[in-house]
């Protein structure tokens, strides 16, 4: 029998980004720094899919934006944005009321717990989000936690024959090409990659064969925490292997309650609460409540595993 790779000691949170950790979207400072109705952006990307099928064009409808933001760049209405512009950018985003504090106040609970402690229970905090990973860097929570999977940009391609020619730093260019993206579906691939702890081991595959015990974090010991129907695939992941999940909401600039609540009706979610993450807030309750309900699950079967160690024959 193999040695355990880990000891399973991670809770951890994922996260989804647009209206669970911030308001609204993360686009809307683009289109306020150049000036850009967000209505008619959203509006264009929305008739793609058709207007591409009417040439008999098959248009994935989670690329369907990131094509357009990158056709608004090549066309000048967002002529200088790089990943450098992103960054600045994703500055301006406002979190959602508690938000990040939270975060550490998660960390800072297990090591108040003594049988946490003794147990090197630790949390971890990942974002994975359809949107745009150097806005998300460049935000409050770039710092703040462990891991982000989003979509990345190419300022420069690489140019036929490059590999013949001196690697040089490429120039600050605005960005032209999809470097990596996250769909709705593609969300259960980065889920399964902290399951795995290939974000901690990059030589383990995502495909690669591996037994419960081997895997870094139990889906049971996670908690996924999003705000729509684009989340499914993931919510259903966690549901049936034992992991937690809840709904979240916002109610300014958009109300978007009556999607989480039929989620819920629908059992798509264990839980739904505001997006609102500050002490005594349901969210806060549920959350805290839910790592520390993992929290003595753990150490329940870690003192379960060590009374099934044989004491050696007495005298």
């Amino acid at each position: 029998m193999p040695a355990p790779l880990y000891t399973q000691t991670v809770i951890a949170f994922v996260w989804d980004f647009d209206r669970t950790l911030i308001p609204s979207n993360m686009q809307d400072p683009i289109f306020a720094e150049y000036g850009v109705d967000p209505g008619d952006f959203w509006a264009e990307v929305d008739g793609l899919v058709d207007h591409y099928a009417r040439s008999g064009i098959i248009v994935q409808k989670d690329l369907a934006y990131l094509t357009h933001l990158l056709t608004y760049v090549r066309e000048g209405v967002f002529g200088d944005l790089t990943n450098d512009k992103l960054y600045e950018l994703g500055g301006r985003l406002e979190p959602v009321p508690g938000m990040p504090e939270f975060m550490t106040a998660s960390r800072d609970r297990v090591a108040e717990i003594p049988e946490f402690v003794d147990q090197g229970i630790t949390v971890e905090h990942y974002i994975v989000s359809t949107g745009l990973r150097r806005m998300i860097e460049g935000s409050v929570f770039g710092d703040k936690v462990d891991g982000i999977w989003a979509t990345t940009f190419i300022e420069e391609p690489a140019l036929p024959g490059y590999l013949e020619r001196l690697p040089a730093p490429p120039a600050p260019a605005p960005i032209s090409q999809i470097a990596y993206t996250i769909g709705n579906t593609s969300k259960t691939r980065a889920v399964f990659e902290i399951n795995k702890g290939i974000n901690r081991n990059p030589e383990i595959d995502v495909n690669s064969r591996m037994s419960e015990d081997q895997r870094r974090v139990p889906m049971k010991n996670m908690i996924y925490i999003a705000d729509g129907p684009s989340d499914v695939p993931v919510f259903s992941i966690l549901n049936s292997a034992g992991g937690r999940t809840l709904g979240v909401y916002t109610l300014e600039p958009q109300n978007n309650h009556a999607k989480v609540k039929s989620l819920q009706e629908q059992g798509r979610i264990q839980g739904m609460a505001e997006a609102d993450y500050r002490p005594g807030k349901p969210a806060y309750l549920w959350l805290m409540d839910t790592l520390e309900q993992i929290g003595y699950e753990i150490v329940e079967a870690r003192q379960l595993a060590y009374s099934q160690i044989p004491n050696p024959p007495g005298h």
